[in-house]
């Protein structure tokens, strides 16, 4: 709707997850060299953070740059809320399996034959759990757990990173945990950018959608920082306002009080 007056190419804080738009924040790139250790070396990864920290968008930029690409096989789990049976059978498909099977001592056979069948192709399988705090049973824990099992006397078969909300940590912490939490070879948990970060952040995100870096004014820029918490989701949403109300009212600069309406509106 503003591309073309703000000259951008693309709306540079759309909600969808686009690798593209990633700021690497220092607690990011951390997370983020976290998950590729994890990947190479097989772990099992527990990456948390609140809502809109930026984790479902670290998962697809982990995803987008595996390389060699035939060297791995990303397994993306969206909605992992459901039976064990189902888990495992959403896995399968996505192994390649075109009918998985149903009853689950087949089910785990025909994964078992699967991830074997990667390693002897030298691919690695890289599953990732988004929003795994909806997890409601520890049935389902305990089949991933059962799942480590299947590896080689020196080596793990499949990489696991689990991502989900802070109190994904507190499940993990229950002494009914012990056995998963023990096979849990690292955690990060992801915080809000600092006032500084959001400066970077939003000159980023206007660079890559083609426009300049200074079209927010500073003021502006801290009055986002203030309001914002420093969390990216909430960032999106005051600046995606505030533009659409600059655009509106014709003004090429993004203001302080510009910025004020859109914190007014969205009830912050």
């Amino acid at each position: 709707m503003y591309n073309a007056f703000f000259g951008f190419n693309k709306k540079p804080f759309r909600k969808t997850p686009d690798p593209q738009f990633i700021f690497m924040s220092p607690c990011h790139k951390q997370a983020y060299e976290r998950m590729r250790y994890c990947v190479e070396e097989k772990e099992i990864m527990l990456l948390t953070g609140g809502i809109g920290m930026g984790k479902t968008t670290l998962s697809r930029y982990l995803i987008d740059t595996l390389e060699p690409e035939e060297a791995y096989r990303p397994v993306l789990i969206i909605n992992p809320s459901v039976s064990p049976n189902q888990l495992l059978r959403a896995i399968v498909q996505q192994m390649g399996a075109k009918k998985p099977k149903y009853f689950k001592s087949a089910l785990l056979d025909q994964l078992q034959d699967l991830l074997f069948s990667a390693f002897a192709a030298g691919i690695t399988p890289v599953i990732i759990l988004d929003e795994s705090q909806l997890i409601r049973r520890k049935a389902t824990y305990e089949e991933l757990r059962l799942l480590t099992n299947f590896q080689l006397d020196d080596e793990n078969l499949f990489a696991l990173i689990l991502i989900g909300q802070p109190e994904l940590e507190k499940k993990m912490s229950r002494p009914n945990m012990e056995a998963f939490r023990q096979r849990i070879g690292m955690r990060y948990l992801l915080k809000p950018l600092a006032p500084p970060e959001v400066r970077e952040y939003i000159a980023f995100r206007l660079q890559t959608a083609g426009g300049a870096a200074d079209l927010a004014l500073p003021e502006a820029v801290d009055l986002v920082a203030a309001t914002s918490g420093g969390v990216p989701r909430i960032i999106n949403n005051i600046m995606s306002l505030a533009l659409l109300q600059a655009f509106s009212l014709g003004e090429k600069s993004l203001t302080k009080e510009l910025v004020a309406d859109a914190v007014k509106e969205l009830k912050l």
